[in-house]
């Protein structure tokens, strides 16, 4: 069974090693953030942060996952205070909703590298497809993410979300702890 980290939990998937790793957040770790989009790469709905890098989840498998530390939407910063997050809000960067996600998980990975980027390497580091248009204001809420982080400026914080993911949480079959050594010999 495939172990890894998800957004600082260790976690042991019941599931195929072959499963898109999208599937066993979406599926087993009811992490619902990530989105399906496309399936095959090209609009990044389904980016996460693996071991720091923007990766589409779509595309790796839980056995390619294994051992690694993921980081999804819903681990960013449960509160939405994540200088990302607070500067898509601010500059009006959000229209549908279905792709903010993968764009906030890729901005995200972006500033943690390189808190002043070009609007050319905001372009590159973002890939992802919106069909609302929001690449204008983006590269600009990027731009003001990375002053945030940069401590430049502040942002106001946007409005907390309704539910805590602790409470949005169910219990899935195909989701366990993994076992310590001491519990798995008894």
């Amino acid at each position: 069974m495939p172990r890894l980290t998800v957004n600082e939990q260790p976690l042991e998937f019941d599931m195929n090693p072959d499963t898109p790793l999208l599937w066993a957040l979406r599926d087993a770790a009811n992490l619902t953030g990530t989105k399906y989009g496309c399936g095959n790469g090209d609009c990044g709905a389904c980016m996460v942060i693996v071991d720091g890098e923007a990766l589409r989840s779509c595309l790796i498998t839980l056995a390619e996952a294994e051992g690694r530390y993921i980081t999804t939407i819903e681990g960013l910063a449960r509160d939405r205070s994540h200088p990302v997050q607070q500067a898509m809000v601010a500059e009006q960067a959000i229209q549908c909703g279905f792709c903010t996600p993968g764009i906030v998980m890729a901005g995200a990975a972006l500033i943690a590298k390189n808190s002043n980027p070009s609007e050319d390497e905001i372009r590159a580091a973002i890939p992802n497809l919106c069909r609302c248009g929001v690449y204008p204001r983006l590269v600009r809420a990027i731009q003001r993410a990375g002053r945030v982080e940069r401590r430049r400026e502040t942002i106001s914080a946007a409005p907390a979300p309704g539910i805590s993911a602790d409470d949005a949480a169910r219990e899935v079959p195909a989701l366990r702890l993994p076992q310590t050594d001491s519990e798995s010999q008894e």
